[in-house]
């Protein structure tokens, strides 16, 4: 399974770029709003690595393998959510992630089905199962400092908010800025059990107007 990729833009497509990795050369779908930050991202030698979803594209008598390309653990984290919702398959999730990942998640967790039929592929029908699977699960990708590390259970309070402490520092955040989010959000809910929980509650206590780093 290939999890990670790093060389050469040697060309565009619309969805797609061609990688070369030293004269052997690698196809790998990107969705349109990462294509955007590609050349951002490169190193000063032009090399850029992607954190890879890789599937097999099952087709009549063979499986063809597909590189999904990303430029962090988060965003591909968001983008395998996004493919849980039936009917969703990869490409498809590749084509439709046209806006900020941020931007997306904060319509799924407030049900705006308008916004979320802008996508491409996406109409009112998809939408809605969209908000159906996904609404109260995608909070914390509404941090992504885009307009990175799965929140998993801790073992006790102090893990837990190490561990969310170390997303909002991948997400950017100032520490101090990020501990008194964590701290705020421990007040508001003395219920939180995960880091996933954390973050979605940081998230609900940031309003619609989520803060950037200062």
């Amino acid at each position: 399974m290939i999890s990670h990729i790093s060389g050469k833009i040697r060309s565009k497509k619309d969805l797609s770029i061609i990688l070369d990795l030293n004269g052997l050369c690698y196809e790998v779908l990107v969705p349109p709003v990462i294509m955007k930050s590609l050349d951002k991202a490169k190193r000063e030698d032009g090399t850029i690595t992607l954190v890879t979803f890789h599937y097999y594209q099952m087709e009549p008598s063979k499986a063809v393998p597909v590189l999904v390309g990303f430029l962090n653990e988060i965003e591909k984290e968001f983008f395998e959510q996004f493919i849980k919702v039936s009917g969703v398959g990869p490409k498809a999730a590749c084509k439709a992630l046209s806006l900020p990942f941020s931007v997306i998640a904060e319509a799924i967790d407030k049900g705006d089905a308008s916004l979320l039929k802008t996508l491409p592929g996406i109409g009112d029908q998809k939408a809605r199962e969209i908000i159906a699977k996904l609404q109260g699960k995608v909070g914390k990708f509404g941090l992504i400092q885009d307009r990175s590390i799965s929140g998993g259970a801790a073992g006790g309070k102090e893990d837990m908010k190490e561990e969310a402490l170390s997303v909002l520092l991948q997400l950017q955040y100032k520490k101090a800025e990020a501990i008194a989010m964590i701290d705020k959000a421990m007040q508001r809910n003395t219920k939180i059990a995960t880091c996933e929980d954390m973050l979605n509650e940081v998230y609900k206590g940031q309003g619609s107007g989520v803060q950037g780093p200062r």
